[in-house]
């Protein structure tokens, strides 16, 4: 059964309650039965609800297929266009203009249920009557409320909002599970497969925002020829394939491809997508989050367009803090773990993540408002739990040791009127020799496995001092501490990494600017202690309390303390030469980032859920460094040894000056000096730093 047929019958067991909750909100509209203040607030609730009814009436006949592209622009602006930058000071979701327009007692509570509400639109353009109409429930209801002569009662409203989210995340949670595995929920892969991608009216088919970004990349490999799409295809894919390879994990026994993407890049995506067949791959392809169960505003997957306001979502990244309590985590996990269990033959043959990331917005620094939601400390250790929990339960039906993943990333028009130059040296980057960089970061891992530990200095304003403690190796003939890692899972070239031991690592990690996950951090330190982040400061606000709290929440993601996770030594210095050449470096994404100098990972290690699996470098030792002793605890408890994030944080070459590889007795080897490689061998990678 097709997603279709799957929607048309499920719709059909709720049209009666469809029909007569959108007869009511159409007839308040015409209303005037709450107190002035709240009056703009649901009219213009109801006429998003207007607009989504008619949308899933076209959907239901199959007009929304036949719109002229002008016809889908419009529709497109009448649903986003209060987002917008210019519009957003208007607007009932920015909680500052909530609580100015609809007051302290109920901005907060109406700002963000404006913001759950219009879920709505995206699923009118899939056909999800059912989800639609829970939502047209939950807006009468508070509607009613606000109606009554005497006024709404603040507890009553919260109290309908918060056991929504509670009864209804059954419905939620398994939703989103299914959505990860099973290929039969075909809504967006019939979007690729089967539109005129030459007629770009196809964007609008998603119910997103699209803007002149996506019509402009879509627009941009149109141009292309079939070589160069297959091409980009083709490393993207094999990069995936040998991801299991290099493992050793069998991708043979595996059905589905997890495929994310930027909408735009169909050409591509559809290309990648005839690759995965030929591999015995059906493609799993979702919505990136459109609600805070899912977490919207915390980084993106499935398939997503360019932010229409980053503020925006930065305003609501927190929105769950309105109902997440330990009842609601329990809950959530339960139906986790039922979700999970109804679907474990899906989840068995689910071979993970194939992602396509973007780049090139200009660096955001967001405005922390007051009247956004914010974690309490309980809820903070209770996001924490969750995800630690989560995890857990999806390792036991999506196993680490089974399951891969691969990266690679492209930039979008907002990197300025040279976006095709570097979308092409981009491509160039993605495609270098691998059997080069294999030799050449070959030869800078035989000195750093004669280590005990290893010595980082920056310069100039980068005040990095840092030792970084190396496992030793039992058998040196056989053993590695350090991954060659070339282009698989991990694209483009250029990287060695380990996982340091923590015990005897020690120091200051300095950046004087970086970006990370599209937040902006300046003078980002971070002191470490045995292996632990021990302190940790920014300059971005003008108080250190703010500092903290920026990177606590969205650096350390709640956690008090995490482990340096990963060590390692990016050697992309062609990544380098086109970042310093098209003044674009503020605007790389982490990806390539990390291979353009040395960098750190805060979190789990490169092993995470893997520990135990045996992985072997081309020259046949085994790299022996997987774990460290907080992700050992798993053997004990598995709630202490994962924290469920790894964010990398590069140091420059023009900001590095030594790393230095250093044996128990002391006896130095150079890698680096002065921000050049000095292993005899390596000359290649200064090149293009000359």
């Amino acid at each position: 059964m097709s997603y279709r047929d799957e929607y048309r019958e499920a719709n059909e067991e709720v049209r009666e309650r469809y029909e007569l909750v959108m007869d009511r909100i159409l007839e308040l509209r015409t209303e005037h039965n709450v107190e002035e203040k709240y009056w703009p607030y649901f009219r213009r609730l109801a006429d998003i609800f207007k607009m989504v009814d008619e949308t899933l009436k076209k959907e239901e006949t199959g007009a929304l297929d036949r719109r002229d592209l002008s016809e889908c622009e419009e529709m497109s602006w009448q649903f986003y266009y209060e987002l917008q930058e210019g519009n957003y000071d208007r607007c009932y979701a920015n909680p500052t203009v909530a609580v100015e327009l609809l007051g302290e007692e109920f901005g907060q509570t109406l700002c963000f249920l404006y913001t759950e509400l219009r879920a709505a639109i995206p699923y009118a353009f899939e056909g999800r009557k059912r989800d639609i109409t829970i939502l047209c429930e939950l807006f009468v209801q508070i509607y009613n409320c606000f109606e009554s002569g005497e006024g709404a009662d603040k507890k009553e409203v919260e109290q309908i909002i918060y056991w929504f989210f509670h009864d209804y995340s059954e419905i939620f949670v398994e939703q989103s599970v299914r959505e990860m595995l099973d290929p039969s929920l075909d809504f967006f892969t019939k979007i690729v497969m089967e539109s005129d991608l030459t007629d770009l009216s196809y964007l609008y088919r998603y119910g997103e925002y699209i803007s002149s970004s996506e019509l402009q990349v879509a627009e941009y490999l149109n141009s292309l020829s079939e070589e160069q799409i297959r091409s980009m295809a083709d490393t993207y894919t094999e990069g995936y394939r040998i991801g299991f390879e290099v493992t050793g994990k069998d991708l043979g026994k595996k059905k589905t491809v997890d495929v994310r993407y930027p909408i735009g890049f169909e050409r591509m995506v559809r290309a990648a997508i005839k690759n995965f067949e030929k591999m015995g791959l059906k493609p799993v392809i979702y919505r990136d989050s459109i609600n805070s169960m899912g977490n919207r505003g915390n980084g993106k997957k499935g398939c997503f367009v360019k932010s229409v306001n980053r503020q925006f979502d930065y305003d609501h990244k927190s929105d769950r803090a309105f109902y997440l309590d330990k009842a609601f985590v329990e809950r959530r996990l339960e139906v986790l773990r039922t979700s999970y269990e109804k679907y474990k033959d899906l989840a068995a043959v689910y071979a993970g993540p194939a992602v396509i990331e973007t780049f090139g917005e200009t660096p955001f620094a967001p405005v922390n408002k007051p009247a956004a939601f914010s974690y309490t400390d309980k809820q903070q250790e209770l996001n924490v739990y969750n995800a630690s929990a989560s995890a857990q339960v999806t390792n036991q039906y999506i196993k680490g040791e089974e399951r891969s993943f691969t990266i690679i990333a492209y930039p979008i028009p907002a990197i300025g009127r040279n976006f095709k130059e570097v979308f092409a040296r981009t491509v160039e980057i993605n495609t270098l020799d691998y059997m080069l960089y294999r030799d050449m970061q070959q030869k800078i891992i035989d000195v750093l496995d004669l280590a005990d530990h290893v010595h980082i200095k920056g310069k100039g304003k980068n005040h990095t001092d840092l030792t970084v403690k190396i496992h030793p190796l039992a058998d040196a003939s056989k053993q590695t501490a350090f991954e060659n890692c070339v282009a698989d899972v991990n694209i483009p070239v250029g990287e060695v990494f380990t996982s340091p031991v923590l015990e005897g690592t020690n120091g200051v990690l300095h950046v004087t600017k970086v970006f990370l996950n599209e937040l902006c951090y300046e003078n980002l330190s971070l002191t470490f202690s045995d292996g632990m982040v021990k302190d940790y400061s920014c300059s971005n606000f003008a108080s250190a309390e703010e500092n903290r709290k920026y990177i606590h929440e969205n650096l350390l993601k709640h956690h008090d303390t995490l482990p340096m996770g990963e060590f390692a030594i990016g050697t992309n210095t062609t990544a380098y030469r086109m970042a310093r050449d098209l003044d674009i470096a503020d605007k790389l994404p982490i990806l390539i980032a990390e291979k353009t100098g040395p960098h750190f990972a805060v979190g789990d290690t490169c092993y995470f859920h893997a520990e135990d699996t045996p992985v072997y470098n081309p020259d046949g030792k085994e790299i022996i460094a997987r774990d460290n002793s907080v992700s050992l605890l798993r053997k004990e408890d598995q709630s202490k040894a994962y924290y469920n994030c790894h964010t990398d944080i590069t140091i420059s070459y023009d900001e590095l000056d030594s790393i230095l590889a250093v044996e128990a007795d002391g006896t130095e080897h150079p890698i680096i000096l002065d921000g050049r490689f000095v292993v005899p061998g390596t000359e290649e990678l200064n090149k293009p730093l000359l």
